[in-house]
Protein backbone atom coordinates (compact mmCIF):
# COMPACT_ATOMS: atom_id res chain seq x y z
CA UNK A 1 0.00 0.00 0.00
CA UNK A 2 1.24 3.42 -0.72
CA UNK A 3 0.52 6.70 -1.91
CA UNK A 4 -0.59 7.38 -5.65
CA UNK A 5 3.29 7.57 -7.25
CA UNK A 6 2.31 10.98 -9.10
CA UNK A 7 0.64 12.67 -6.07
CA UNK A 8 1.83 16.27 -5.18
CA UNK A 9 3.71 16.92 -2.27
CA UNK A 10 1.92 19.53 0.14
CA UNK A 11 3.54 21.84 -0.91
CA UNK A 12 1.30 21.49 -4.17
CA UNK A 13 -1.59 21.21 -2.30
CA UNK A 14 -2.62 25.16 -2.91
CA UNK A 15 -2.40 24.58 -6.44
CA UNK A 16 -4.07 21.47 -6.58
CA UNK A 17 -7.14 22.98 -4.18
CA UNK A 18 -7.01 25.94 -7.09
CA UNK A 19 -7.67 23.90 -9.72
CA UNK A 20 -10.51 22.03 -8.17
CA UNK A 21 -12.54 25.12 -7.11
CA UNK A 22 -12.01 26.00 -10.64
CA UNK A 23 -13.63 22.98 -11.47
CA UNK A 24 -16.58 23.60 -9.29
CA UNK A 25 -17.22 27.11 -10.74
CA UNK A 26 -17.03 25.47 -14.00
CA UNK A 27 -19.80 22.71 -13.42
CA UNK A 28 -21.96 25.72 -11.73
CA UNK A 29 -21.72 27.78 -15.05
CA UNK A 30 -24.03 25.30 -17.47
CA UNK A 31 -27.40 25.89 -15.44
CA UNK A 32 -25.80 29.03 -13.51
CA UNK A 33 -26.90 27.61 -10.11
CA UNK A 34 -25.35 25.11 -7.70
CA UNK A 35 -23.93 24.42 -4.22
CA UNK A 36 -21.00 26.22 -5.17
CA UNK A 37 -20.32 27.79 -1.84
CA UNK A 38 -19.72 24.16 -0.41
CA UNK A 39 -17.30 22.91 -3.15
CA UNK A 40 -15.02 25.88 -2.67
CA UNK A 41 -15.02 25.41 1.20
CA UNK A 42 -14.10 21.86 0.70
CA UNK A 43 -11.36 22.30 -2.14
CA UNK A 44 -8.17 22.35 0.56
CA UNK A 45 -8.88 18.98 2.64
CA UNK A 46 -10.65 16.99 -0.73
CA UNK A 47 -6.53 18.00 -2.25
CA UNK A 48 -5.35 16.87 0.91
CA UNK A 49 -6.97 13.59 1.05
CA UNK A 50 -6.82 12.45 -2.23
CA UNK A 51 -3.85 13.55 -3.79
CA UNK A 52 -1.76 12.91 -0.66
CA UNK A 53 -3.40 11.36 2.30
CA UNK A 54 -5.42 9.05 1.01
CA UNK A 55 -3.35 5.45 0.23
CA UNK A 56 -3.46 3.47 -2.83
CA UNK A 57 -3.50 -0.76 -3.24
CA UNK A 58 -0.71 -1.85 -5.71
CA UNK A 59 -3.64 -2.42 -8.41
CA UNK A 60 -4.07 1.41 -8.33
CA UNK A 61 -7.54 1.61 -6.20
CA UNK A 62 -7.83 3.79 -2.95
CA UNK A 63 -6.87 1.46 0.17
CA UNK A 64 -8.48 3.87 2.23
CA UNK A 65 -12.18 5.03 1.95
CA UNK A 66 -14.20 8.20 1.71
CA UNK A 67 -17.56 8.71 2.67
CA UNK A 68 -19.19 12.21 1.29
CA UNK A 69 -22.35 12.42 4.26
CA UNK A 70 -23.68 15.70 3.46
CA UNK A 71 -24.82 14.89 -0.37
CA UNK A 72 -25.48 18.52 -1.63
CA UNK A 73 -21.47 19.10 -1.05
CA UNK A 74 -20.78 16.39 -4.18
CA UNK A 75 -19.95 18.94 -6.35
CA UNK A 76 -16.81 19.16 -4.25
CA UNK A 77 -15.77 15.43 -4.80
CA UNK A 78 -16.76 15.43 -8.54
CA UNK A 79 -14.30 17.95 -9.00
CA UNK A 80 -11.61 16.98 -6.83
CA UNK A 81 -12.56 13.42 -9.32
CA UNK A 82 -12.32 15.04 -12.34
CA UNK A 83 -8.45 16.46 -11.21
CA UNK A 84 -7.80 12.87 -10.46
CA UNK A 85 -9.20 11.55 -14.03
CA UNK A 86 -12.25 9.96 -12.99
CA UNK A 87 -14.87 12.16 -14.92
CA UNK A 88 -14.05 14.24 -17.83
CA UNK A 89 -14.47 17.61 -17.97
CA UNK A 90 -17.46 17.69 -20.60
CA UNK A 91 -19.44 15.67 -18.09
CA UNK A 92 -18.63 17.72 -14.73
CA UNK A 93 -20.15 20.60 -16.91
CA UNK A 94 -23.53 18.10 -17.19
CA UNK A 95 -23.78 19.27 -13.45
CA UNK A 96 -27.62 18.64 -12.09
CA UNK A 97 -28.74 18.64 -15.50
CA UNK A 98 -31.68 16.01 -16.19
CA UNK A 99 -30.03 12.82 -17.12
CA UNK A 100 -26.61 13.47 -15.79
CA UNK A 101 -25.09 11.07 -13.73
CA UNK A 102 -23.42 14.22 -11.97
CA UNK A 103 -26.42 15.01 -9.42
CA UNK A 104 -26.19 17.81 -7.02
CA UNK A 105 -26.94 14.75 -4.52
CA UNK A 106 -25.65 11.50 -6.19
CA UNK A 107 -26.77 8.05 -5.47
CA UNK A 108 -24.29 5.13 -3.93
CA UNK A 109 -22.65 3.64 -6.94
CA UNK A 110 -21.81 7.06 -8.94
CA UNK A 111 -18.02 6.49 -9.08
CA UNK A 112 -16.34 8.17 -6.44
CA UNK A 113 -19.66 7.56 -3.84
CA UNK A 114 -19.87 5.65 -1.27
CA UNK A 115 -23.42 6.10 -0.32
CA UNK A 116 -26.25 7.98 -0.96
CA UNK A 117 -25.97 11.19 1.19
CA UNK A 118 -29.17 13.18 0.49
CA UNK A 119 -30.88 12.16 3.64
CA UNK A 120 -28.52 13.97 6.09
CA UNK A 121 -27.53 12.68 9.01
CA UNK A 122 -27.13 8.69 7.67
CA UNK A 123 -23.17 8.72 6.58
CA UNK A 124 -21.24 8.71 9.84
CA UNK A 125 -23.40 4.94 11.21
CA UNK A 126 -22.45 3.86 7.28
CA UNK A 127 -18.98 4.58 7.79
CA UNK A 128 -18.58 3.16 10.83
CA UNK A 129 -19.60 0.11 9.47
CA UNK A 130 -17.77 0.13 6.65
CA UNK A 131 -14.59 0.93 9.69
CA UNK A 132 -15.56 -1.90 11.29
CA UNK A 133 -15.68 -4.26 8.60
CA UNK A 134 -12.25 -3.38 7.31
CA UNK A 135 -10.73 -3.66 10.94
CA UNK A 136 -12.28 -7.61 10.91
CA UNK A 137 -11.00 -7.74 7.49
CA UNK A 138 -7.76 -7.20 8.58
CA UNK A 139 -6.80 -4.17 5.36
CA UNK A 140 -5.24 -1.43 7.52
CA UNK A 141 -7.62 0.70 5.69
CA UNK A 142 -9.10 4.51 6.99
CA UNK A 143 -12.12 5.57 6.62
CA UNK A 144 -12.95 9.34 6.28
CA UNK A 145 -15.98 10.33 6.70
CA UNK A 146 -17.35 14.55 5.87
CA UNK A 147 -20.25 16.10 7.67
CA UNK A 148 -21.99 18.68 8.14
CA UNK A 149 -22.42 21.13 11.09
CA UNK A 150 -26.38 21.13 10.92
CA UNK A 151 -26.31 17.16 10.49
CA UNK A 152 -25.21 17.26 13.76
CA UNK A 153 -28.86 17.79 15.10
CA UNK A 154 -29.61 14.50 13.86
CA UNK A 155 -30.21 12.00 16.89
CA UNK A 156 -28.26 9.80 15.06
CA UNK A 157 -25.30 11.10 14.77
CA UNK A 158 -24.65 10.68 18.33
CA UNK A 159 -25.78 7.32 18.61
CA UNK A 160 -23.11 6.60 15.75
CA UNK A 161 -20.42 8.45 17.69
CA UNK A 162 -21.28 6.50 20.58
CA UNK A 163 -20.51 3.51 18.97
CA UNK A 164 -17.20 4.29 17.37
CA UNK A 165 -16.59 5.36 20.86
CA UNK A 166 -17.59 1.88 22.40
CA UNK A 167 -15.95 -0.34 19.06
CA UNK A 168 -12.62 1.82 19.82
CA UNK A 169 -12.51 3.01 15.81
CA UNK A 170 -9.15 4.42 15.41
CA UNK A 171 -9.23 3.74 11.94
CA UNK A 172 -11.97 6.35 11.49
CA UNK A 173 -11.30 10.24 10.96
CA UNK A 174 -14.34 11.82 10.98
CA UNK A 175 -14.24 15.60 9.30
CA UNK A 176 -17.19 17.96 10.23
CA UNK A 177 -17.97 20.74 7.91
CA UNK A 178 -18.34 23.55 10.42
CA UNK A 179 -20.02 26.36 8.30
CA UNK A 180 -21.79 27.75 11.06
CA UNK A 181 -24.74 27.55 7.80
CA UNK A 182 -27.42 25.48 6.73
CA UNK A 183 -30.96 25.82 4.84
CA UNK A 184 -32.86 27.43 7.38
CA UNK A 185 -29.89 29.65 8.69
CA UNK A 186 -27.43 29.35 11.28
CA UNK A 187 -27.33 25.81 13.52
CA UNK A 188 -26.71 28.27 16.46
CA UNK A 189 -30.24 29.64 15.69
CA UNK A 190 -32.19 26.36 14.44
CA UNK A 191 -30.76 24.16 17.30
CA UNK A 192 -27.08 24.86 18.79
CA UNK A 193 -24.47 22.11 18.17
CA UNK A 194 -21.39 23.92 19.64
CA UNK A 195 -18.76 23.59 21.35
CA UNK A 196 -18.60 20.50 19.00
CA UNK A 197 -14.63 19.69 19.40
CA UNK A 198 -15.59 19.20 23.42
CA UNK A 199 -19.02 17.20 22.36
CA UNK A 200 -17.11 14.57 20.51
CA UNK A 201 -14.65 14.93 23.17
CA UNK A 202 -16.77 13.74 25.48
CA UNK A 203 -18.36 10.70 22.93
CA UNK A 204 -14.63 9.22 23.42
CA UNK A 205 -13.03 10.90 20.60
CA UNK A 206 -9.46 12.75 19.57
CA UNK A 207 -11.48 16.17 18.68
CA UNK A 208 -8.93 18.60 17.44
CA UNK A 209 -10.52 22.29 15.82
CA UNK A 210 -8.64 23.01 12.83
CA UNK A 211 -8.55 25.85 10.03
CA UNK A 212 -9.28 23.57 6.58
CA UNK A 213 -8.06 26.26 4.82
CA UNK A 214 -4.12 26.35 6.26
CA UNK A 215 -2.20 23.20 4.15
CA UNK A 216 0.22 23.56 7.06
CA UNK A 217 -2.77 22.59 9.68
CA UNK A 218 -3.55 19.97 6.85
CA UNK A 219 -0.30 18.41 6.35
CA UNK A 220 -0.38 17.41 9.91
CA UNK A 221 -3.81 16.47 10.97
CA UNK A 222 -4.04 14.03 7.40
CA UNK A 223 -3.81 11.44 7.38
CA UNK A 224 -3.57 11.62 11.10
CA UNK A 225 -2.15 8.89 13.82
CA UNK A 226 -2.10 5.26 11.89
CA UNK A 227 -1.98 3.79 15.16
CA UNK A 228 -4.96 5.34 16.84
CA UNK A 229 -7.21 3.57 18.88
CA UNK A 230 -9.92 6.35 19.44
CA UNK A 231 -11.71 7.58 16.46
CA UNK A 232 -10.75 10.91 15.29
CA UNK A 233 -13.06 14.29 14.79
CA UNK A 234 -11.60 17.02 13.04
CA UNK A 235 -13.78 20.28 13.80
CA UNK A 236 -12.96 21.94 10.64
CA UNK A 237 -13.99 25.80 10.46
CA UNK A 238 -14.78 26.00 6.87
CA UNK A 239 -15.41 28.90 4.60
CA UNK A 240 -18.76 28.87 2.46
CA UNK A 241 -17.17 30.23 -0.94
CA UNK A 242 -13.57 30.35 0.27
CA UNK A 243 -11.06 31.54 -2.77
CA UNK A 244 -13.80 33.70 -4.33
CA UNK A 245 -13.81 36.91 -2.10
CA UNK A 246 -17.26 38.11 -3.38
CA UNK A 247 -18.90 34.27 -2.67
CA UNK A 248 -17.42 34.60 0.72
CA UNK A 249 -19.51 37.65 1.17
CA UNK A 250 -22.73 36.42 -0.73
CA UNK A 251 -25.65 36.06 1.89
CA UNK A 252 -27.10 33.57 0.28
CA UNK A 253 -23.95 31.18 -0.46
CA UNK A 254 -25.44 27.94 0.43
CA UNK A 255 -26.99 27.69 -2.97
CA UNK A 256 -26.07 30.26 -5.53
CA UNK A 257 -28.29 30.94 -8.71
CA UNK A 258 -26.17 33.95 -10.89
CA UNK A 259 -25.90 35.39 -13.81
CA UNK A 260 -22.80 34.48 -16.28
CA UNK A 261 -20.81 36.90 -15.98
CA UNK A 262 -21.00 36.60 -12.34
CA UNK A 263 -19.48 33.03 -12.25
CA UNK A 264 -16.87 34.37 -15.02
CA UNK A 265 -16.07 37.00 -12.63
CA UNK A 266 -15.62 34.39 -10.14
CA UNK A 267 -12.69 32.46 -12.08
CA UNK A 268 -11.38 35.41 -12.38
CA UNK A 269 -11.02 36.20 -8.78
CA UNK A 270 -9.49 32.68 -8.42
CA UNK A 271 -6.92 33.02 -11.42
Amino acid sequence: MSTPASAPTAADMTEVARRIRRRVIGMCIGRGQGYAGQGLALADVLAHLYFRAMRRNPDGAFLDRFVLSTGHSAIALFATLGELGVYEADELHTYGMPGSRIEESPLEGTPGFEITGGSLGQGLSQAIGMALGERLRGSGARVYCVLSDGELQEGQVWEAAMSASHFGLGNLVVMIDNNRMQADGAPSDVMAVEPVDERFAAFGFNAERVDPHDHAVLERVLPGDLNATKPTALVMQTIPGKGVPSFENHHKVHYLRLPAETWQQALAELG
